[in-house]
C-alpha cells in the first residue's frame, strides 16, 4: 500500500514577489488638498498604510530619503454628489473620495518601476444625513478601502 501526500498553499496577500535588493520603504505624511478638509482623515490614511506594509511585507520602515520604495501623496478629491433619486428628490448621497498616489522606486532606474496615479473611491450615504453624520460611520470604511487600493496599487499585479 503507498500512501502519497500533497501539500497546497494559498495565500489571501496577493502581494507580487518584492525584488530581494529592496528593504525599506517610507510613507511621506499624507497631504489633504481637496476642497472639503476632513482634518483626521490624512493622518489616519498614512498610519494605516504604514501599518499595512509593515504587517503584510517583509520590509523595513525608515525616515531616512534613502528608503528603496518612496510613497507620498495627497486626497485631490473628498465630494458629495447625489447619487439616487426617488420621488424627484434625492434619495442617497455619494462621497467621492480620490487620493494621488506618488510612488518611487529609488533602486530601479526603469521609469516604469515609479508611478503616479489617482485612485478614486466612492461610498452611498442616505440624502437625509449630513456629510457630517455620514462620516462619522463611514470613516473606517473609507480608511480601509483607500489603505487597501494604495497596497494593491504598490504590491499586487491588480
Amino acid at each position: 500500500m503507498t500512501f502519497s501526500f500533497a501539500t497546497c498553499k494559498y495565500s489571501f496577500k496577493d502581494t507580487s514577489p518584492i525584488p530581494a535588493d529592496i528593504t525599506t520603504f517610507r510613507v511621506n505624511l499624507f497631504e489633504n488638498k481637496a476642497r472639503y478638509v476632513n482634518p483626521s482623515i490624512a493622518p489616519q490614511l498614512t498610519e494605516k498604510v504604514r501599518q499595512k506594509i509593515i504587517s503584510q511585507t517583509r520590509l523595513r520602515e525608515t525616515k531616512n530619503d534613502d528608503a528603496n520604495y518612496d510613497i507620498s501623496g495627497y486626497l485631490s478629491d473628498y465630494s458629495v454628489t447625489t447619487s439616487g433619486v426617488s420621488n424627484q428628490q434625492a434619495s442617497s448621497n455619494r462621497l467621492n473620495v480620490t487620493f494621488h498616489l506618488i510612488f518611487k522606486n529609488t533602486v530601479d532606474p526603469d521609469p516604469a518601476k515609479s508611478f503616479e496615479t489617482d485612485l478614486t473611491s466612492n461610498f452611498d450615504f442616505p440624502a437625509n444625513q449630513t456629510l457630517q453624520a455620514a462620516e462619522s460611520s463611514l470613516m473606517d470604511k473609507i480608511i480601509k478601502t483607500v489603505t487597501d487600493a494604495i497596497f494593491n496599487k504598490i504590491f499586487s499585479n491588480w
